[in-house]
Formats: structure tokens, C-alpha cells, sequence
């Protein structure tokens, strides 16, 4: 085992020489990460290569949201998205038990403030998530609105918390995790892959999973249409824990609330392929449309400000399973689901890699729709 110097981290990776695994996972993120546990819940032995910091770019910067009501999510997915989200409470004991950390699973619920003409015609819709109570008893500190409000029996997560849960618990279960390590290739040999190529060595395997996100499409052979497609947030931090006990999502920004006190503002939709810089006025316009909607935000304090890069795809819909090519498989594309999808994702590929029939028909999400 060698390890080399960095700024901010220790970058690991390993003598291919003197191990071997059955499965080399590419990415470290939440996907990444939890598919690796389901896999070695398997029996294999695997391996995450990921090019920076496990859970620093897309995971780190989500809000965490587990929405999956049917007006955001496409049709296609809702199978999973439901599936997924009633895997969370699990998922999430399962991540503590192994790591000792709390990843601020809440369910107080969301509150869904919509533009009249995208719900005034869903009649069995609104009566079915209709207010337990008036808006001024459940968020007492919300501005009055003339937006008709909705409530969603919808969960929330820390996604950092996620993260470094499943990343300790990952290392507890023998998974190796090899970091600041770029893969510049997937290897293959009489037409199927060998393993990967990288910047600083080369690991072999009969199984590679892609779960890079954003950059599941740079590798020479199979070049998933992945685009990034940025994410402006920012987080303030109130004196008091109580200001917001819901997640609220209106058309101008969503708020999401955290245990500690912080309260996440989101988010943006942006084209602006890898660049993750903030932009001042952005920020500033997501600010005050929280504050115009929590008055009590004027006087939070801002914490930070950060961008993210979501992994999209020409139909909105994730990537998954096998591809063309035998033993090289993909899980990425989930564009602004991510989190959400974490847990079935993880099922789903550890049967597919493992040769069991998948709980759910993923047909439909297959890397080979785009082979033209």
C-alpha cells in the first residue's frame, strides 16, 4: 500500500500485485459507496476508485430531499422512487448500526407550495395531500401566501452525514477504497472488460461498475451521454432549532431543514458543463427568496455557498445495468434523484452484477437505449 501527500486529504491506492478483487466500483459517491456494501453483503471483493475525495462532489452537494410524489417524478422512475424511498428507514438504520453516525433521517414531511395552474385540475391529488392542519400552526414562521399549500409524506436527509456513514461502514466490511486516483480507461480483452486503467496504476477485475456520475461518459468505449448540469446552494444557520420543522418547495426556492439548525436554500438549474463556481447575484436571489418566504431568515447567519454538478442524461432518466459488453455495468444519470435513489440502486445492480433476477424491471433504464 502506498500513499502519497495532498492538501486536503491522504490519497490511497493500492499494489494490484498483491490484491485482487471480484468487482471495481469507479466513483465514490453515495451511489458508489452503497453499492459497494451491497455487493460485498455478497460475498465479493471490491474495490471504489474514486478521483478526488469519497462523496465530494454531487452527494456532498444535494439537499437531501427524498421526494418522490408523482407531479416531479417522471412516470418511468416512480416504481423506483417509491420503492426506494420505503427502503430509507432501513437503509439508513443499517448505515448506523455499521458507522456510528447519525444521518438526520426526518419525516416531519414537506409543505408544497405550487402555482395554481399546475395543480388547479388534480382534484383527487389535492385532497389526497391536503394540510393535516393550517399552514399558520404547522410553519408558524411562513409568510403569508396566496400559493395553495400541499403536505407530502416525504422524508429528508443529510446527504454529507450520508455519505460519511456509508463510507466508514463501507471500510468496516472490507471494502477497499482507493482515492485522488483518476481512471482515464476501462480494460478489455477478448471482448470483455479486464478491469481499469488509471493515473497512477492499473487494477484488474472480471466485474467494473461505473458510478461516476458527471464523468460516466469520458472513459474510450461506451461513452454514456452523462452531461453535468449545475446546482447553486447555499446554508444559514438560526439561533433557534425550531424556525422550520418542514421542507418547504415553492417555484422560487426550496428550504430544507437540518436537526442542528441550518436550513439548506436551493437550488439552481444550470448548463455550464464542469464549472463549479458560485455566482454572487445567484446566490443572493436564492436568499431573498427564502428570506421574502421566512422572514425569521433575515437575521440567520450564512454559513457557505456551493455549487454542484447533478449527472444528467437526454431523457432525464438514470443509467443502469449491464451494457453490451460482458462484466462492464453502469449506475449513473440520476440527475436530481440521486440520494433518493441510493438504496434500490444499490439492490437493484448488486442482483443484476450477482446474476439474480432484479426486483424491479430496470429494461427501461438500460445503456443500451442510446447505442445507435
Amino acid at each position: 500500500m502506498c500513499i502519497a501527500r495532498a492538501v486536503a486529504y491522504e490519497p490511497l491506492f493500492y499494489n494490484a500485485r498483491v490484491k485482487n478483487w471480484d468487482v471495481i466500483v469507479v466513483g465514490g459517491g453515495i451511489i458508489g459507496l452503497s453499492l459497494s456494501i451491497a455487493l460485498h453483503k455478497r460475498g465479493m471483493r471490491v474495490l471504489v476508485v474514486e478521483r478526488g475525495e469519497p462523496g465530494r462532489e454531487a452527494s456532498y452537494a444535494a439537499a437531501g430531499m427524498l421526494a418522490d410524489y408523482t407531479l416531479e417524478t417522471p412516470a418511468a422512475l416512480q416504481p423506483l422512487a417509491t420503492a426506494s424511498a420505503r427502503m430509507y428507514p432501513e437503509f439508513v438504520h443499517e448505515l448506523h448500526d455499521e458507522s456510528g453516525l447519525n444521518v438526520d433521517l426526518r419525516d416531519a414531511g414537506t409543505l408544497l407550495l405550487a402555482l395554481p395552474a399546475h395543480i388547479s385540475e388534480l382534484l383527487e391529488f389535492r385532497a389526497e395531500h391536503a394540510l393535516p392542519a393550517p399552514l399558520a400552526e404547522l410553519e408558524p414562521a411562513l409568510a403569508d401566501t396566496k400559493l395553495p399549500a400541499l403536505y407530502l409524506k416525504e422524508r429528508s436527509v443529510d446527504p454529507r452525514a450520508l455519505v460519511a456513514a456509508a463510507l466508514k461502514a463501507a471500510k468496516h466490511r472490507g471494502v477497499d477504497i482507493s482515492t485522488g486516483t483518476t481512471v482515464t480507461d476501462v480494460l478489455f480483452s477478448d471482448g470483455r472488460v479486464t478491469g481499469i486503467n488509471t493515473d497512477r496504476t492499473r487494477y484488474s477485475a472480471a466485474c467494473v461498475v461505473n458510478c461516476a456520475g458527471a464523468w460516466a461518459g469520458s472513459f474510450s468505449t461506451h461513452r454514456f451521454p452523462t452531461r453535468p448540469v449545475k446546482g447553486q446552494m447555499l446554508a444559514v444557520a438560526c439561533a433557534r432549532h425550531d424556525v422550520l420543522r418542514h421542507v418547504i418547495r415553492a417555484p422560487e426556492v426550496y428550504l430544507v431543514p437540518r436537526s442542528d439548525g441550518r436550513i439548506l436554500i436551493g437550488s439552481t438549474l444550470e448548463e455550464a458543463g464542469f464549472d463549479k463556481r458560485t455566482d454572487a447575484d445567484t446566490i443572493h436571489r436564492l436568499h431573498q427568496a427564502a428570506i421574502r418566504m421566512i422572514p425569521a431568515l433575515g437575521q440567520a447567519r450564512v454559513l457557505e455557498a456551493w455549487a454542484g454538478l447533478r449527472p444528467g442524461t437526454p431523457d432525464d432518466l438514470p443509467i443502469l445495468g449491464a451494457t453490451s459488453t460482458p462484466g462492464y455495468f453502469v449506475a449513473t444519470g440520476h440527475f436530481r434523484d440521486g440520494i433518493l435513489l441510493t438504496p434500490v440502486t444499490a439492490h437493484l445492480m448488486a442482483q443484476v452484477i450477482t446474476g439474480a433476477q432484479p426486483n424491479y424491471d430496470i429494461s427501461r433504464f438500460s445503456p443500451r437505449r442510446f447505442s445507435n
